[in-house]
Formats: structure tokens, C-alpha cells, sequence
């Protein structure tokens, strides 16, 4: 396995320094250039790249998870609390902030879901930020009690 994956290394790396070589030179303009078949060939060997690593990554994190029926268990404690907290950010979220006509007359076509959604998300950073201050604080005390 480990010979495969060094031949496998080789080939794309001699494919790239090919490709390389093929890049259009300085004086092509922006728009040819990024038509070019070397960059869209580059592209494509960094997005399969990309995603051979986020596979891997996600099986091996799922396996070690798994694994561990004590790390199981806080994963899931810890998602559970994010979506308590991603509810409650809902919630509080009014979608009528801000006028939709006003929206409409600069030419920005939007709804109050798409408002609702955005201030969600506003309000889950908020929490989160909170949140993760909150820990710190936290943290320091105890550290500087416990001395």
C-alpha cells in the first residue's frame, strides 16, 4: 500500500511539473490565461487531491470515534449542545430587521427567510464567541486558583 501511494505521488508530481512548464507566460492576458488547459488541468489535480484528503481524514476520524465509545458519547454531547444552541439562535432570530422594500429599492431581491437566516447566523457567532470567552475565563480562573 505504502509503494502505491508513492507511485501514485510521483505520477501526479511529474503531471504537475508538466503542467507547470505548459502555464501561460505573464504577457497572456488574465481572461486566456484562465482558460488555459494547464491551469484547468492543475485545478483538477488539486481538487482530487482535496478530496482524497478529506476522505481519508473523515474515515479515520469516524473509525477513531468509533472506536472509543467515551469520545463517542462527548462528540455527541458536544453536537447536541450546538444544535441547542443553533435552535435558540433561530428563535431569537425576528427576519424583520430590516425593511424589505428598502432591500428591493437598492436592487437586492430578498425575503424574510433569507433575513431570518442571516440574523441565525448572527446570533449563533454571538453565542459562540460568548461562549468560547466564557470557557477561557473560566479556565483561567480555575488555573489560578488551583496554584
Amino acid at each position: 500500500m505504502n509503494k502505491i501511494v508513492k507511485i501514485v505521488l510521483v505520477v501526479l508530481g511529474l503531471l504537475s511539473a508538466v503542467l507547470w512548464y505548459f502555464l501561460p507566460g505573464s504577457e497572456v492576458p488574465a481572461g486566456e490565461a484562465a482558460q488555459s488547459g494547464a491551469i484547468s488541468g492543475m485545478f483538477t489535480i488539486t481538487f482530487i487531491l482535496l478530496g482524497i484528503a478529506i476522505a481519508v481524514s473523515l474515515v479515520f476520524s469516524l473509525l477513531t470515534l468509533f472506536s472509543n465509545p467515551q469520545s463517542l458519547k462527548k462528540t455527541l454531547v458536544v453536537i447536541g449542545s450546538f444544535l441547542v444552541v443553533l435552535v435558540f439562535s433561530y428563535l431569537l432570530a425576528s427576519g424583520t430587521d430590516v425593511s424589505l422594500e428598502e432591500m428591493a429599492g437598492r436592487g437586492i431581491d430578498t425575503s424574510e427567510t433569507t433575513i431570518k437566516r442571516i440574523g441565525t447566523g448572527l446570533n449563533l457567532f454571538f453565542f459562540l464567541v460568548a461562549i468560547a470567552i466564557g470557557a477561557m475565563l473560566i479556565g483561567g480562573v480555575k488555573k489560578m486558583t488551583n496554584k
